[in-house]
Order: C-alpha cells, then structure tokens, then sequence
C-alpha cells in the first residue's frame, strides 16, 4: 500500500507542477492585470472552498478510489479549458469561470488519498508511526516537482506556454488509468448515501462534530487560513517576481531552475521531517515553528535583491514547509475516527482554502499598487497571525498528539 500510494503521489505531483514554472503567465499573456489575474485564482480557490462540502462526502460514500478517479478525469479536461482559454485570449470571467471547475478536480482528490493510505494501513496493521510514510511522501513529491516543473518550464521556452499544460492533461489521463488499476479500497466499508441534500447536511454536521468541535483540530485548522492564503499568492506571483528581478520577461527557463531550487527544498524538507519533528515534544510545536522561520523568510524574499538571494529565500520556504507537513498530517488524522476522515480532512481543506479568497486578489492589489516586494513582505506578516491562534490549539492538545504516541492509532476521546 505505501509503495502504491508513494507512486501515485509521484505520477501526481509530476503531472500537476507540470505547469507550475508558467501556469500564472498565461493568464498575463491573455492580457490580465494581477489584480485581474489574482481574482481569477481567488476564485480557483472559492470553488476549492465551496465544493469541499458536496464532493467531500463521496471518498466516504461512493468510496475512496471513486473520488481519486473523478479528480483525474475533472483535471484533465478543466486542463484542457485553460488551454483553450489561453487560445482564445478570454476574459477574466472566462478564467474565473474554468478556475472555480479546476477546483473541484481538487476536492476530489483533497482527503480522500490521504484517508485511502490511513484506513488500508490499520487494516494491515502497520505498526510505525505515520510521519515517516508522509515524510517519505514530501521527499517523492520534491522530486515529482523538480521533473514536472524544471520540464515544464524549459518545454514552454522551447516552443510556448500552452504546450506544458496540453503535457500535463496527457499526464493527469495516464493517472487515472494507472489509479484505476492499482487503487482498490481496503480496510475502509461504503456508507449508503442519503440523497444530495441530507448528505451535504450530515457533512457539515460530521465535520462540525469531528473536527471543528474538537479545539485541538479546530484551532489548528484556523491556524491554515492565514498560512495558505498567503501561500497561494507566493506560489502564483513568484514567476513574474523573478522575471522582473532578472529583467528579462521572457527567461522561462529561469523559473524552471526556481522551481527545481524549490523541489529539492522539498526533497531536503521531507529527509529531515524526522529529525525535526524529534525536537519538539509535541506536533503543534512543529508547526508553530515552522510558520514563524516561513513569515521571516517571506519578507526576506520580499526585500531580496538579487535573482539567487530571492531564490535561495523562496527554496527556504519550500523546505520548511516539507519539514512541518508530515507532523501537520499525521496529527489531524491520529484524533479522526475512520469513517469520517475523508469529510473532515475535505473540511480540513474548505478551511485553509478560504483564507485565500481574500489574501490573493488583496495582495494583488498591493502588487499592482505598490509593487512585488511590498506584497510579499505583507505577506509574511500576515503569516504570522496564524502564531496566536496555534498556541490555543497547543494549549487544547491532547495526548495523541505527543510524538510518543503511535499516530497510527485513532485515540478514544474523552
């Protein structure tokens, strides 16, 4: 099961950061403004927030590989409607528009991998702690990311923007495919569905019970607002940042490079997962950690001068994060019960992506008003207030989340 799940984390990450050296470029070379181009992606991130409700009860209904398998296939054709969109030179309505349905390609994938890996692995009995199997992730999708998007970049410099995205829709295909022959559910019962509306219902009753009810996950799940809306906006405006810093607007092949910089931070990241995670006593302590060295390398990325400082600062980032996200994982599935892990983690995602409707067009227009490095150093400021509202998820932690504890054990609450 690892193995299987460690090579669809790989063909994934591959096939999405196919596109992630140019993906923002295109919607300026259609002719949008930041703010334009940014309120687009606020709402690739709306929609990401907004349909984690409906889709997320499917990995728990219709099952888990049933969600993978529609996220493959909605991906590979929103794919090809930005394409066609960049083709067509379309408005800002028409990106918002194939932005909100690109996002719930997204959802579907969003808990339902996570939850196929944890249930199969309590059915097997696997004995080791979860951060390791997550840790082994980061360091798969650090290399999936250096492929995908150092590839990506340097297709679109040989021939144009729009070849890399017509390459990851290929991708995405082949995904499905091979997901539909080796994903099976295991260790994991169908629950009956209720109809539409009742199930939307039990959804945010379930998550309100589950996650939102418990402090220990509720403040924690807060505590991504501030961090993935600022991430979102750093991961969409890097590209023309680092054009502008290079002075030249056309050296794609130079966020290619940014782009492997960032994915052998990840590899970097998820190898010393581990021995970051052992520093501290507690999970929550890691991501406090982590948030506070990501807002002060944000601001440095911000006041770099230089194309390599940006970069090594930007690397920084990647690398942290990696480092922090297995213990984030591993501490929101230790305290769900298996049948409701999809929805909540689904919720998980609803929350953090709702920072990002207002971080990213805001930013944006700090960017358009007062230029890159005044939004970034913003940014990380804003990172930082996700600090306060971590520290009540520590003071609420149970002992589940002690890295003394097994996380592959769901703890009974009191």
């Amino acid at each position: 099961m690892r193995r299987i799940y460690l090579s669809l984390v790989l063909l994934n990450t591959l096939a999405v950061t196919f596109i992630w050296g140019i993906n923002s470029l295109l919607l300026f070379e259609a002719g949008l403004s930041n703010t334009e181009a940014l309120a687009a992606n606020a709402c690739f991130t709306l929609g990401y927030a907004v349909f984690e409700i409906p889709t997320g009860s499917i990995a728990d209904t219709w099952g888990r590989r049933a969600s993978y398998l529609l996220g493959g296939v909605t991906l590979t054709v929103t794919t090809l409607l930005y394409w066609l969109a960049w083709r067509l030179h379309a408005g800002v309505w028409a990106w918002a528009a194939v932005s909100v349905v690109l996002a719930v390609g997204f959802t579907f994938f969003s808990g339902a991998t996570e939850a196929w890996l944890v249930d199969a692995l309590h059915f097997l009995q696997y004995d080791g702690r979860l951060e390791q199997v997550f840790a082994r992730a980061q360091i798969v999708t650090g290399i999936g990311t250096l492929a995908g998007s150092l590839g990506g970049a340097y297709v679109a410099q040989a021939t144009n923007v729009g070849v890399p995205f017509l390459i990851r829709a290929a991708l995405l295909l082949t995904l499905t495919v091979v997901a539909w022959r080796v994903m099976h559910d295991i260790g994991f019962s169908r629950r009956q569905s209720a109809g539409p509306l009742r199930e939307m219902r039990r959804v945010v009753t379930e998550s309100v019970r589950h996650g939102w009810g418990l402090p220990a996950v509720r403040w924690v799940m807060l505590g991504a607002v501030f961090a993935a809306g600022v991430s979102y906006y750093v991961a969409f405006t890097m590209k023309p940042y680092l054009l502008q810093l290079a002075h030249d607007p056309h050296a794609y092949g130079l966020l290619g490079i940014a782009a492997a910089a960032n994915a052998a931070a990840q590899t970097v990241g998820g190898l010393l997962a581990m021995a970051f995670q052992r520093l501290f006593r507690r999970r929550v302590s890691v991501i406090i950690t982590g948030v506070l060295l990501n807002g002060l390398l944000l601001v440095g990325f911000g006041l770099a001068g230089s194309v390599p400082v940006a970069i090594a600062l930007l690397a920084g980032v990647s690398m942290v994060s990696a480092a922090i996200l297995p213990s984030r994982q591993a501490y929101l599935n230790s305290l769900l019960p298996s049948g409701k892990r999809a929805t909540v983690l689904s919720f998980d995602s609803l929350i953090s992506s709702s920072g990002g409707v207002v971080t990213q067009p805001g930013l944006g227009r700090v960017a358009d008003e007062w230029g890159y490095p005044t939004s970034f150093v913003l940014g990380g400021a804003l990172q930082a207030l996700a600090l306060p509202v971590l520290f009540l998820a520590r003071r609420h932690e149970v002992a589940a989340a002690t890295r003394e504890e097994p996380a592959a054990v769901v703890p009974q609450r009191s």
